[in-house]
């Protein structure tokens, strides 16, 4: 099976914000996506039957997406995904609505939340049974520009190395059905559930993942190759490797943060392919005990650097990195939103917050939901 994979300008982002809708009083979940969808669409003067290019549907009808356009710097992409939600806050301001993001919805029961009525999501619903109806989840995925094909794979394996950090900093969902899990993300351990998602496989050339997705295709795991839902994917339409390690986040600074960092790992892995090195490939064993490290303990992990297996806290290789990225940064244009990574370190991740909010609030999770409701309307 041969698979095309689009001429990109390395380097080039773009980014996908999932954004949930709840009453502004009580922090519950409100199933008013296509309510908010056809309002969005008739301001910007579309027909009914077309879609908003940039404000779309979910799987779930309280959901809906901001997707950006491309961009050649973190601030463009940060200012975009802030004007697409001031136009969604247009339409859900008058409704009693306020925006959320956070890999998890605290308290709200999974699976009593609709499903959007498409064929494609019941289909996902009708495999996959419980484990699908319990995804009332939220994420925040980068794509970012590779010039060939021949780089991709590495560059997904090498951000897989960094799947501790990328998760550790955006862990936002501790809360699952009104109970604390223990957990700083339950979202990425329940998202893997779903048959192809997770942790990728690892393939020595393009030609490999060419024959993996033609095996998926003949025995029917997937129909579209935008079923294959790993955690890190090549995305060959776009001609990008996709982030999609990320909980959602609860502010336009986090986002960029996040957007940065992974640009920068992604432009310093294509320049280290350019001249001739290699990227590491992290035991398959140790990749896994690194994901679950990061959705347990998040910004407190210890985790495994090397197929060697040298450790460190997980805060103090991200002070190294950003520090060897620094360079990177300034040659994208990207120096401040990557500074905004130790924000989150020293502020406290998404999961932090939360918890500290519902200590301060005598355990009541629908003032969890306010709070982080306030900090974006805050930041945006």
């Amino acid at each position: 099976m041969h698979i095309d994979f689009a001429r990109s300008q390395p380097n080039t982002l773009g980014v996908e914000w999932e954004i949930a809708l709840v009453d502004k009083e009580t922090g519950d979940l409100r199933a008013v996506a296509q309510e908010v969808l056809d309002g969005v669409k008739e301001a910007r003067g579309l027909a009914p039957y077309e879609d908003h290019p940039q404000i779309t549907q979910e799987l779930l009808m309280n959901t809906v997406e901001l997707v950006t356009g491309v961009h050649t710097d973190v601030a463009g992409a940060k200012d975009e995904l802030i004007s697409l939600m001031r136009e969604v806050r247009s339409i859900t301001d008058p409704l009693g609505v306020e925006l959320y993001c956070a890999g998890s919805h605290p308290f709200a029961p999974p699976t009593l939340q609709p499903v959007t009525d498409k064929e494609r999501y019941a289909t996902l619903i009708d495999r996959t049974q419980w484990w699908g109806r319990q995804m009332v989840i939220y994420g925040v995925h980068v794509h970012v520009g590779v010039d060939k094909a021949s780089k991709v794979l590495p560059i997904v394996d090498g951000l897989i190395n960094y799947q501790p950090h990328l998760l550790a900093l955006s862990a936002s969902s501790p809360f699952w059905g009104g109970d604390d899990t223990g957990y700083a993300s339950q979202r990425s351990l329940m998202f893997q559930q779903l048959p192809t998602g997770g942790l990728p496989a690892h393939f020595d050339q393009f030609s490999d993942y060419e024959g993996y997705v033609a095996d998926m295709f003949h025995v029917g795991v997937v129909d579209e190759l935008n079923e294959i839902r790993w955690d890190v994917r090549p995305v060959p339409r776009f001609g990008t490797v996709e982030m999609r390690i990320c909980d959602g986040l609860a502010s336009a600074r986090d986002v960029g943060a996040i957007a940065a960092l992974t640009q920068c790992l992604v432009a310093d892995m294509s320049d280290a392919l350019d001249a001739g090195r290699h990227i590491p490939v992290m035991s398959p064993w140790f990749r896994v005990e690194n994901k679950w490290r990061a959705a347990r303990y998040g910004l407190d992990a210890i985790i495994i650097l090397d197929s060697a297996g040298n450790e460190k806290l997980v805060t103090d290789h991200l002070a190294d990195e950003l520090t060897r990225l620094s360079p990177v940064a300034k040659r994208l244009g990207c120096e401040k939103e990557l500074a905004d990574v130790w924000s989150i370190v020293t502020e406290g991740a998404g999961y932090q917050r939360q918890r500290r909010w519902a200590e301060a609030n005598g355990g009541d999770l629908h003032q969890v939901v306010l709070e982080s409701t306030r900090l974006l309307r805050s930041d945006t």
